[in-house]
């Protein structure tokens, strides 16, 4: 299964708050040439709360056209509802999707037997692997490891996107989980150490703005280069801070409308990227070695 930077793409909206194909075709080309190992729609960074369930199928049948083979789609299909998943998961279901992603479920509070169940319907419903996203700090329901270790028994169950950032959290589940079973970050502050201590890779909201240098730092993190896994993920850290200042993806998308990549649109209740922050982002973006719209 997937190695490397598995981006979590935003979904770029036009002056009418609709989906803007044209520009989500730019930013698959850009990460096909950066080389990010795959493409998550529809996730939070994706603002998929947002999403009228025809958007959501139809932005996820459009990104498979876009992608064209050319990288991985996985595509967002959780919520707090365990049919409702299980009903968009098959609503969008094409032989081209490489993989499914559902988030814990979130205000309801299940269980960690609710949990198993919850996943465990979800995987036997659909005919592609399911990636679970553990993220108590905006479910406040959290995926522990004896859980995900029930969990990673199911044949249709692949890996997990763990975002709590807690390395001691990824050394409890890899001792119960086989070698096999795929772990990524979900926290682009600790990528590297995740994934020196036996990750994967990572699913990033920093991938959307540097994708060839978070993709080069998951290679040097891999392979056990250490010194300059570090030096690249020292110019990166404050790029990460920026890009949560605010809640995610008010940041990235400001910085993605200053690339040229998209049009600064955001749907509410998120509101736009605060100017007192923008100089900061725009430091952060160079340190990072990224290009801005007029520097092509």
């Amino acid at each position: 299964m997937f190695h490397g930077s598995l981006v979590a793409l935003v979904t770029p909206f036009d002056g009418n708050n609709r989906v803007d194909y044209s520009s989500l075709k730019r930013l698959f080309d850009f990460h096909v040439e950066q080389g990010s190992s795959a493409i998550v729609v529809a996730g939070t960074t994706g603002e998929s709360p947002t999403l009228e369930r025809s958007q959501h199928i139809e932005l996820i049948g459009h990104a498979i056209e876009i992608a064209d083979g050319r990288i991985p789609v996985i595509a967002g299909t959780g919520s707090n509802s365990t049919s409702q998943s299980i009903e968009l998961s098959v609503a969008v279901a094409d032989p081209r999707i490489a993989a499914y992603m559902a988030v814990v479920p979130y205000y309801n509070k299940p269980t960690q037997e609710g949990l198993f169940r919850h996943y465990t319907a979800i995987a036997d419903a659909i005919d592609k692997p399911l990636l679970m996203y553990n993220v108590p700090g905006r479910t406040v329901a959290d995926l522990l490891p004896d859980t995900v270790s029930r969990l990673a028994r199911h044949d249709n169950i692949f890996g997990l996107k763990e975002a709590t950032g807690d390395m001691e959290r990824l050394r409890q589940i890899r001792d119960l989980v086989d070698e096999d079973f795929r772990l990524y970050s979900g926290d682009d502050f600790t990528l590297r150490p995740f994934i020196e201590q036996g990750g994967h890779g990572v699913v990033t909201v920093s991938g959307n703005v540097a994708p060839s240098q978070v993709a080069a730092l998951c290679e040097l993190a891999r392979s056990g280069a250490a010194h300059e896994a570090r030096r690249l993920d020292d110019t990166l850290q404050p790029l990460n801070q920026s890009l949560f200042i605010e809640s995610n993806p008010i940041p990235v998308k400001w910085a993605l409308a200053e690339m040229g990549l998209i049009e600064p649109h955001i749907r509410l209740p998120l509101t736009p990227f605060s100017a007192q922050y923008h100089e900061d982002m725009r430091s952060a973006m160079r340190k990072a070695g990224v290009s801005f719209g007029d520097e092509g």
